[in-house]
């Protein structure tokens, strides 16, 4: 029997990304539960304890009430105390800080576009690593205290806490590994209103993913591959 992935998604268009082809791949078995759904709690609490949980990206902030917020974080809670593979992508990394105690607050600037993220000395020794030198898309401006439980992994020149994780089992990074070419375009007209607010301008933001684009899925694929494999050869530890 394969393993299973349990994806906790917040909105269509935040979808696994790149994230999908590999999981496939790599023979994982995958269950989206829409948090936003009608009965979000029952089939969170049906699937939560699938061998791995990936926490995808929200409009949202962990700070705002919503319905959906306090019934993920608990389960968070819950699963990381019981330390079962996690993986948080922005709104999740944001969401297992929140899990483990700490605060998520609007940062200093919303940050839209390829930035450069430097991996740590312990993340060159995490699949954090395949990032070090190769732009990494960021959308968000959001931030959050790092868990003193966590290491740090990686940090940009805006945000200090870019990725983080405990053991093999738990992986959480700011920034958006999983972001097509597809999703780009999708999030910039989607999201229009948010990218002009912040005062970037749509065009050039194309061209950034033309130059960097490709690189960092290829990044990325490394990266949870790397990832997969360690919690697939770890027993928690």
């Amino acid at each position: 029997m394969g393993r299973r992935a349990v994806v906790i998604r917040h909105e269509t268009p935040v979808g696994l990304g790149n994230f999908g082809p590999v999981l496939e791949e790599q023979g994982w078995e995958m269950t989206v539960v829409d948090a936003r759904g009608p009965d979000f709690g029952a089939q969170l609490a049906e699937n939560v304890d699938a061998e791995l949980v990936i926490v995808l990206g929200s409009t949202a902030g962990v700070y705002e009430e919503h319905a959906f917020i306090p019934v993920e974080l608990a389960a968070l809670r819950d699963r990381i105390d019981r330390r079962q593979p996690t993986l948080g992508v922005c709104f999740g990394a944001q969401a297992i800080a929140a899990a483990l105690g700490e605060d998520v607050r609007p940062g200093g600037q919303v940050e839209v576009g390829y930035r450069s993220v430097t991996p740590t000395g312990a993340g060159l020794s995490s699949p954090v690593r395949h990032f070090a030198g190769v732009p990494a898309a960021e959308w968000h401006g959001d931030t959050f205290t790092l868990p003193p439980a966590t290491t740090l992994l990686a940090s940009s020149a805006a945000y200090e806490n870019e990725a983080f994780g405990i053991g093999r089992w738990l992986l959480a990074v700011q920034f958006h590994p999983e972001l097509t070419d597809a999703m780009h375009e999708e999030w910039l007209i989607g999201d229009a209103a948010y990218v002009a607010a912040a005062g970037y301008d749509p065009d050039a933001l194309r061209l950034d993913r033309e130059r960097y684009g490709q690189a960092m899925q290829e990044a990325s694929r490394r990266m949870l591959v790397e990832y997969l494999d360690g919690i697939t050869e770890s027993d928690g530890s």
